[in-house]
């Protein structure tokens, strides 16, 4: 696959499951816009978990793509959740359970008529004290064996600024794609779920 400064669709949508690693918002905008742009004139449901906090903040910024966002939003096409209502929900984070609600997403977005769904999660909530982010990487291997199954991408979008090194190398193993230094490329670090799975657990000495 040639390199490209901004993510093509096609290379979401063959992998299914990319690793954005970026310096902020400003800089997952931007290369993350004509992704998100084009999914919304192709007619795609758009799902995205962001920090609750900065609500506002990121709707202004979809407006600026130049989205019609009350039409989006009162159709269905657009749905923003923040963390607090999905992956600490109750305060702790559950992998399986955040599995199972993306399932359901999935399959409400089928049943409405939405023929892809693209995925994009602010990862920074495996940032928060919280009972249960220490599963991240272990959540990201196993959404590989999810969303495949599914007419979707998913995006994880992660401020390196927040995370340490060793975070960052364990997701990225959990990521076919990525886009590092603003270049969307296959990821040569990517190990097979089964695998990954297996070694963290062994480490957990599960």
């Amino acid at each position: 696959m040639s390199e490209s400064r901004r993510p093509a669709v096609s290379a979401f949508q063959r992998c299914h499951h990319l690793c954005v690693l970026c310096d902020g918002q400003d800089e997952a905008f931007d290369l993350l816009g004509s992704f998100i742009d084009e999914g919304f004139r192709n007619g795609d449901k758009a799902f995205h978990i962001i920090d609750e906090r900065h609500h506002a903040d990121y709707l202004r910024r979809l407006e600026k793509l130049g989205l019609d966002m009350v039409a989006a939003r009162s159709s269905g096409q657009l749905e923003v959740r923040g963390w607090q209502d999905t992956f600490l929900r109750r305060g702790f984070f559950n992998q399986y359970a955040m599995l199972d609600l993306l399932e359901e997403v999935l399959e409400e977005a089928r049943h409405r008529g939405f023929r892809f769904t693209r995925f994009l999660i602010d990862m920074g909530w495996a940032t928060e004290d919280r009972p249960g982010v220490s599963d991240m990487a272990e959540f990201c291997a196993r959404l590989n064996e999810v969303v495949p199954r599914h007419e979707a991408s998913v995006a994880c979008i992660y401020d390196v600024s927040r995370f340490s090194a060793n975070s960052i190398v364990d997701v990225l193993r959990g990521h076919p794609m990525a886009a590092i230094g603003g270049v969307v490329r296959e990821n040569p670090f990517h190990v097979p779920a089964h695998e990954l799975l297996q070694e963290l657990r062994a480490r957990r000495g599960n």
